[in-house]
């Protein structure tokens, strides 16, 4: 599954750089992303009403976190905001943080994306997925992996299933807490999680799971998104 969402945004090349640094520890893995982002994101020292740089402790603690601190609804399309309140609240396990992260790296929240393997929608679920797990959680009349209502509501609901299948592997190496073996689940199939026993050890899952960690700032408002999340349902 790929990844469009702020491609411009300061987030977004940090992990691009970040990337020569995917195989190690947090330290490792996380210290030059975290030096990028405050580089980029600016502000400080232009007066009263200048906006302030990130704190680096507060940028770490929530790109490390388990992504379930406050969901900033401005920093996703209003139509989505609450459907991704409700995906992230269908298990302890996946926050609404996590989600509007995963939508950003899956598809930059455009509705009608179709990915190369017939993935649809905003949160590209392959399409068995979705026939699984999708409703019409929007009250349409209609269950739609293009409605952004019923892709994200079949999205919270996977992530959720993996979370149970993933957890028996959490243990307190890098990359090995649930919501990375989650997200890597999502991308390279359970199977390969429970295979290797860990987020695989390949730049394509570790990168995945990286880069959605890096927008967990963005999307509890701790970093501006650049550009601004837009809806482009029907563009």
């Amino acid at each position: 599954m790929g990844g469009l969402g702020c491609l411009l945004s300061p987030v977004a090349m940090a992990v691009a750089i970040s990337s020569l640094f995917v195989i190690g520890g947090f330290g490792v893995l996380f210290a030059p992303l975290i030096a990028l982002i405050l580089f980029f994101s600016g502000g400080g020292g232009g007066g009263d009403d200048a906006p302030q740089r990130p704190d680096p402790d507060e940028i770490a603690g929530i790109i490390q976190g388990d992504g379930k601190g406050e969901f900033d609804p401005e920093s996703v399309p209003e139509a989505m905001a609450d459907p991704i309140t409700e995906a992230g609240a269908l298990c302890a396990d996946i926050g609404p943080v996590v989600i509007a992260a995963q939508i950003d790296q899956e598809s930059g929240f455009q509705s009608n994306r179709t990915g190369p393997d017939g993935e649809t929608g905003v949160s590209q679920l392959p399409p068995d997925v979705f026939t699984r797990l999708g409703r019409d959680d929007d009250d349409n009349g209609e269950t739609s992996a293009l409605d952004a209502a019923d892709s994200i509501l079949a999205q919270g609901r996977f992530m959720c299933e993996l979370a149970d299948q993933v957890r028996p592997l959490v243990s307190s190496e890098p990359l090995s807490d649930v919501v990375s073996l989650t997200l890597a689940a999502y991308d390279a199939g359970p199977e390969a999680v429970l295979k290797a026993g860990r987020v695989p050890r390949t730049n394509a899952s570790q990168q995945y799971v990286v880069a959605i960690r890096a927008k967990f700032a963005i999307y509890e408002g701790a970093v501006p998104a650049s550009p601004p999340a837009q809806d482009t349902e029907g563009q």
